[in-house]
């Protein structure tokens, strides 16, 4: 039996994003605007993983990611794996992880709060990184990552 593979040229400079769950591919490209990126992004979806089963993953050729584009990924999909690719040679591997403190990431889901009423950013502290519980600085409302809004 003949094995057939496709092959994905190699990246000389970017970034690879492993291990994202396949429900939340298209959240993650909307996120990161990958639509407006001019050059080479490579999307598997769906891909088998003995780590979870089924996995996606995205290639972006030269573009190097933002503290703050990583915080907002770590909102829709913490854990997933990061490449840093210089000269086709993984130079930095991390896992994306949910920062302590949120700044003008996600938005208070109570309509009373400040932060919906005043031109000001938002700041929530996570309680718990496992459930993703986060909670509102200023209202001390507590909201699950699975149901928040980014701001935009």
């Amino acid at each position: 039996m003949k094995r057939q593979e496709l092959q994905v040229a190699a990246l000389q400079n970017g970034t690879v994003i492993d291990h994202i769950p396949s429900s939340k591919l298209f959240e993650v490209i909307n996120l990161l605007n990958l639509e407006k990126i001019r050059t080479s992004v490579t999307v598997g979806f769906n891909l088998k993983s003995k780590k979870m089963g089924h996995k996606s993953i995205i290639k972006i050729a030269d573009k190097f990611f933002t503290d703050e584009e990583l915080n907002q990924l770590a909102v829709i999909t913490p854990n997933v794996s990061l490449c840093i690719i210089r000269d086709y040679e993984v130079v930095e591997k991390k896992t994306v992880e949910l920062a302590d403190n949120l700044v003008g990431i996600i938005k208070c889901n109570n309509p009373k709060c400040i932060t919906n009423n005043e031109p000001m950013l938002t700041r929530f502290h996570v309680l718990d990184h496992a459930t993703g519980t986060v909670c509102c600085h200023y209202c001390n409302t507590q909201q699950h990552l699975d149901e928040v809004k980014l701001c935009q």
